[in-house]
């Protein structure tokens, strides 16, 4: 049954307009009155009930549908571990398909890092466009993949300013317990990194983390040094370089599978 994001309140027996990118949808796979469809909220926020709605199409108009929303199912497809994503703009189409595959996934969060060697700068109007572009990446494919949980986009910013930044992009309640503080890893070539796997450890596996990985080239000795200063511990995937679209892939991957 096809799936749509629908961010307007969702609730049994209601009636509503999709929202245009949906409604478009509905229209291009020729769905009539009576067809049914699966709507899911996708927010965070204690708002959102959460899973997935049955729905049927009620009325198509010529730009606008309407559905009838009809029983709820509490059907969550997260990962156990929610691992937070800082990762180096890339250039071109590179950083779509990298917010489309760590969404299915399971990311919890993505914030395109504004590192020293991104061949790709973000400022202003541009910027705002780009990550409005990656968070319509980022529903589509929860659309696909199954996931009710959208994973938000942030704005993009450098690493200093990430770690100057209230709540430095994410929002950690478990930060409040020392013990289940999110782990900070950092992947890197430098010696000394150990494995991923021995990084976390097989106690650590709902501990909340975040992975910092760079752009191509990597991030600056300096970049990697200002992380190493805040915490972030260097981690290796294995004896091969990955493209900087794979190695966080490779990594949530191993951290949400």
């Amino acid at each position: 049954m096809p799936r749509f994001h629908c961010p307007a309140p969702l609730a049994t027996g209601a009636e509503l307009d999709l929202p245009p990118g949906a409604a478009r949808h509905v229209q291009v796979l020729r769905l009539q009155p009576g067809d049914g469809i699966t709507l899911f909220h996708g927010g965070q926020g204690a708002g959102d009930p959460g899973g997935e709605f049955d729905a049927t199409v009620v009325k198509m108009g010529r730009s606008d549908v309407r559905v009838l929303v009809g029983a709820h199912h509490a059907i969550e497809r997260e990962a156990p571990r929610a691992v937070h994503l800082l990762a180096g703009i890339t250039a071109n189409e590179r950083m779509d398909w990298l917010v489309e595959k760590a969404t299915e996934l399971g990311v919890a969060s993505i914030t395109p890092l504004v590192a020293e060697r991104s061949v790709l700068k973000l400022k202003g109007e541009r910027a705002d466009k780009k990550i409005a572009h990656w968070q319509a990446v980022a529903v589509a494919a929860c659309e696909q993949c199954g996931r009710n949980r959208v994973p938000v986009v942030h704005p993009a910013i450098d690493l200093a300013g990430w770690l100057r930044s209230p709540g430095q992009g994410v929002t950690l309640p478990e930060a409040q317990d020392t013990q289940n503080a999110a782990r900070r890893l950092l992947l890197s070539l430098r010696p000394g990194t150990v494995p991923l796997r021995e990084a976390t450890g097989s106690g650590d596996a709902q501990r909340p983390m975040l992975f910092l990985s760079g752009p191509e080239g990597g991030l600056s000795p300096a970049e990697e040094d200002l992380a190493l200063q805040h915490g972030f511990a260097p981690v290796t995937l294995g004896p091969r370089v990955l493209r900087a679209e794979t190695a966080p892939l490779a990594a949530l991957a191993a951290l949400t599978l």
